[in-house]
């Protein structure tokens, strides 16, 4: 008889903890290593896109999340006079699509209540650093430190899900690992309501002023607080300074002069926000693999294909990894026993394009949102200005926001993801 597989999974993160719930539905027998001593995630609000939600249907989390999540219709992008450069919304891919903004530790909790049911086919190994993974013939070896003890662990597989600065991918797979030189600084506040609650609101003057006011939700401990995120983009070497007393009256100043009901918005909440000095920081990087996965190793989330967060994507593009690893898993096992050949031809049919084609444009928008490029600010405004005129332009853009598309000129559809019954992927792309 087959022995039951043992996968591990370094990285309690998005990828890592929805990837071990679609393994220990297949009979998977999956450990969890972290690095942190407890699972406390830290960050502002994202945006989950129409594409993580059909993977949190996928997942049975969907409904759990909508209670604490808040709804979120477009993305509105204003400039300085008051005009709008972005109006893009989810109806216009399709009428039910919507998106959602989330709280990083509703998030979590989230993810590990859809874990409960499958707990006798998880272990947890927290405070546990992978410094090494070796790959032999049959087996691969995890080594690390726990504490100040070392340890030593075999495995029939190893997926590396531990985030954008992971040192664990295989070098040889690694096209470009370089940070962004723009950042940004975050902070929970009170739900904005001085505008319209069900929309991400951002504000934009040339390619080196950019804020934003994304619904965030509620956590768990508080469901009845519903909260916004502020995020004010600067570049990295600014970030840390600006959480002194002397930047943030000069950030308001900048903010008065532009947009003067979020200014006085801003001021007020701030009055009322405990810590209103201290902001949380966000530095990006720029990861471009060769591939995601060999043999009995694989690379998913920000550690396989981090970027800038231009485009809204960074934890939809972490749930559909996990999602495309569970439908290659299936695809690939036959009597418990996996052709990882197989298993690696089908992830990477799922995932290699798609995921180059939000890099490149991701690649391609940051400049024109977070640069001191003279030109950018012009150019964006002139050429988003006209396609927002045109119908076919406005539903791609939305489309692609979603985090559905595949490609210029294909997509996957919603319902092929949240369905749980396995798929012929080429069929899905439309």
């Amino acid at each position: 008889m087959p022995k039951t597989l043992h996968f591990a999974i370094v990285g309690a993160g998005t990828a890592g903890l929805a990837s071990t719930i679609l393994l220990a539905r297949q009979n998977i027998q999956v450990s969890i290593f972290e690095k942190a001593a407890k699972l406390d995630p830290v960050g502002a609000g994202l945006l989950l896109q129409p594409s993580g939600l059909a993977v949190f249907q996928h997942l049975d989390v969907l409904e759990q999340a909508l209670q604490l999540g808040a709804e979120v219709t477009g993305l509105e992008g204003q400039l300085a006079d008051g005009s709008l450069l972005v109006n893009s919304h989810y109806r216009e891919a399709h009428p039910q699509y919507f998106g959602l903004g989330i709280h990083r530790a509703t998030l979590c909790h989230v993810l590990e209540s859809g874990l409960k049911p499958y707990q006798d086919w998880v272990s947890w190994y927290m405070n546990h650093d992978v410094e090494q993974i070796i790959e032999q013939n049959n087996e691969t070896i995890l080594k690390g430190k726990h504490g100040q003890d070392t340890f030593e662990m075999h495995f029939d597989a190893v997926f590396i899900a531990n985030g954008a600065r992971s040192q664990l991918r295989p070098k040889a797979w690694v096209e470009t690992d370089q940070p962004y030189p723009w950042g940004a600084v975050w902070k929970i506040v009170p739900e904005c309501q001085i505008n319209n609650p069900k929309i991400l609101h951002q504000f934009y003057d040339r390619s080196h002023i950019m804020m934003g006011i994304l619904p965030t939700g509620a956590i768990p401990e508080h469901p009845n607080q519903r909260l916004s995120s502020v995020f004010w983009s600067l570049p990295t070497e600014k970030l840390q300074s600006f959480s002194t007393q002397n930047a943030q009256p000069e950030w308001l100043d900048e903010i008065a002069k532009r947009w003067s009901k979020e200014s006085d918005w801003l001021k007020d909440i701030l009055k009322q926000t405990e810590n209103q000095n201290v902001w949380l920081t966000a530095q990006y990087r720029d990861v471009v693999m060769k591939q995601f996965g060999q043999g009995r190793i694989g690379v998913l989330g920000d550690a396989a294909h981090a970027m800038s967060p231009q485009l809204g994507q960074g934890a939809n593009m972490a749930l559909l990894d996990a999602w495309a690893l569970g439908q290659a898993v299936e695809y690939s096992m036959q009597n418990q026993q996996l052709d990882f050949v197989k298993l690696w031809q089908k992830y990477h049919e799922i995932r290699y394009s798609a995921t180059q084609f939000y890099q490149f444009l991701s690649r391609l928008l940051t400049p024109l949102y977070q640069s001191h490029h003279i030109w950018a600010g012009p150019l964006r405004d002139l050429c988003f200005g006209f396609m927002y005129k045109i119908p076919y332009f406005r539903k791609e853009m939305a489309i692609t926001i979603s985090g559905l598309k595949t490609g210029a000129f294909s997509q996957l559809d919603y319902q092929d993801i949240a369905q749980k019954t396995p798929l012929n992927i080429r069929n899905t792309l439309k």
